[in-house]
């Protein structure tokens, strides 16, 4: 019996991508060298910093430019943390991109900056001016959450935040950007002209460059992956890149073959029906998030302290629950709302409960060669409760030290169901069954609260690390539970939450459908 022989010959091969206006053709050796590496070292356009290597400090932020149903969406991302071979395809602007070429005029976000003096040791500065040219496209009239939002993925340590927040609030002010033709104000290109150049840059076969044993394989077709990690069972799934990146910019590991799924387009598709929310593994987890929260509105603010913009806009929904972390933010809830998930291997599909697919510490059930295809969200149900909660040392952009998702099925004044789930509590996500068991059948009150917090002590033993202590973390997960209660009873109008003084935060009850 012979062995499989690849899909495609092992050669170099070259990304394609638009630059300042002008296509690319860039040779790729080593599939995993950066974005910002190659901007630095090669480019020499050091505008672009490296502070922290791993998409926390935003010092290394640039902006993407993707066609997306005929129009060009602009979107940062954190270059330190962005392989290469993932630019094909698209367009890149930097620090430099801004400048008129012609005048050398600044970019009025540059010009801002400079009026307002949001700028000190300069260090931080470009990355904060490509995070406000990013908002100022897809936002030209921001208000100050908007601005503080889109700045999440940024840290300055000398300037301070107020003259940078007064400067993008200016930015408004001094009118809209034209996006067509050329010249000062025009930002360097036309809008038109760049969606042409993208049009004709979009690949309908997969594309492999490197040589083996480290080649990057991007797919063209869910059919195609199915293919070669049949061939390749081995061979590293990459979607997002915001947790592999660290794996390289860190750990200095040695990738191996790698899978990219972001060309695939069956796998960055959201449907919806009136029972479920389907969502495409490779879906960014920004647009992810916008779909779940048209639904579960009352998630919103949640998802605001999901990492940050950058990181956002390059995870993947499917990427963050195949990493298997007992601290990733999304599963507690999505575990509360019933998701399943429904996975590939070559032709042959199956589909699990999400909270099934953990079986240890970042380990899952997934086989060789299986991906995520798709993650199933069942819609609102009618008279069901919904909370989320995270604690972290800080309210931006911070690693969990507990994260809790509720959802609570309300009929004729009892608990008909209920769904609690944890992260930062056990080696997994993971539901808390003796909770549950004390608060199904009884009214949502007080007693009952306080017989289910008593129960998460049979759920969970948590560690203490550098986040918290157990103690604390067990403390927390009580305590979150009696929040939910507060904020869900004042939502509903009975008593408990009146007691408190209570502003109502979004925890309303679901009367199922869109919002």
């Amino acid at each position: 019996m012979t062995s499989p022989q690849p899909l495609l010959p092992d050669h170099p091969g070259t990304v394609r991508f638009v630059l300042d206006g002008q296509v690319r053709v860039v040779q790729v050796v080593d599939p995993t060298r950066t974005v910002l590496q190659w901007l630095r070292e090669t480019e020499f356009r050091t505008g672009t910093k490296e502070g922290c290597a791993e998409g926390d400090c935003g010092a290394c932020t640039v902006v993407l430019g993707e066609l997306v149903e005929g129009a060009v969406r602009y979107r940062a991302v954190n270059a330190c943390i962005q392989f290469l071979p993932t630019l094909d395809g698209k367009a890149l602007f930097t620090v430099e991109s801004l400048r008129d070429p012609t005048s050398g005029r600044l970019h009025p976000v540059q010009q801002a900056m400079v009026d307002t003096h949001a700028s000190q040791c300069g260090f931080c500065t470009p990355g904060f001016v490509m995070s406000l040219f990013a908002l100022h496209r897809n936002n030209p009239a921001p208000d100050r959450r908007a601005v503080t939002d889109a700045l999440a993925g940024n840290l300055c340590r000398c300037t301070g935040y107020r003259p940078i927040i007064e400067a993008a609030l200016q930015l408004h002010q001094r009118g809209p950007v034209s996006t067509e033709g050329e010249g000062p104000g025009t930002e360097g290109h036309d809008d038109a002209r760049l969606a042409a150049q993208l049009g004709g840059l979009q690949r309908h076969a997969s594309l492999r460059v490197g040589t083996a044993p480290r080649r990057f394989i991007a797919p063209a077709s869910l059919a195609e992956v199915g293919e070669v990690l049949t061939r390749h069972p081995n061979a590293r799934v990459l979607a997002g890149g915001t947790d592999v990146g660290l794996w390289v910019t860190k750990q200095l590991r040695d990738l191996g073959d790698i899978v990219y799924l972001g060309n695939v387009a069956e796998l960055k598709q959201i449907a919806t029906t009136d029972a479920h929310i389907t969502i495409g593994a490779a879906v960014p987890l920004s647009d992810a998030f916008d779909a779940l929260v048209v639904h579960y509105p009352q998630l919103r603010d949640f998802f605001r302290r999901f990492a940050s913009p950058p990181i956002r806009n390059a995870g993947t929904l499917g990427g963050n629950i195949a990493n298997g972390s007992p601290i990733g933010d999304s599963m507690p809830i999505l575990i509360a709302l019933g998701t399943r998930v429904a996975m590939l291997r070559g032709t042959m599909r199956r589909e699990l409960p999400l909270e099934a697919l953990y079986l240890g510490y970042q380990k899952t059930g997934l086989h060789a060669g299986e991906i995520i295809e798709r993650i199933v969200v069942p819609t609102p149900v009618p008279d069901t409760l919904i909370g989320a909660y995270k604690i972290s040392k800080r309210f931006d952009q911070d690693i969990s030290a507990v994260c809790a998702g509720f959802a609570l099925s309300i009929e004729d004044g009892r608990i008909d169901m209920a769904r609690v789930a944890f992260g930062g509590m056990a080696v997994t996500p993971k539901r808390a069954s003796a909770c549950e068991a004390a608060l199904r059948d009884s009214a949502w009150n007080e007693a009952t609260c306080a017989r289910a917090m008593q129960a998460l002590d049979r759920d969970f033993s948590p560690i203490t690390d550098m986040r918290a202590s157990s103690e604390y973390r067990r403390t927390v997960a009580r305590n979150l539970l009696r929040k939910f209660l507060l904020e869900s009873t004042r939502a509903l109008g009975d008593a408990p939450g009146d007691l408190y003084g209570l502003e109502p935060s979004g925890y309303a009850l679901s009367e199922g459908g869109a919002a």
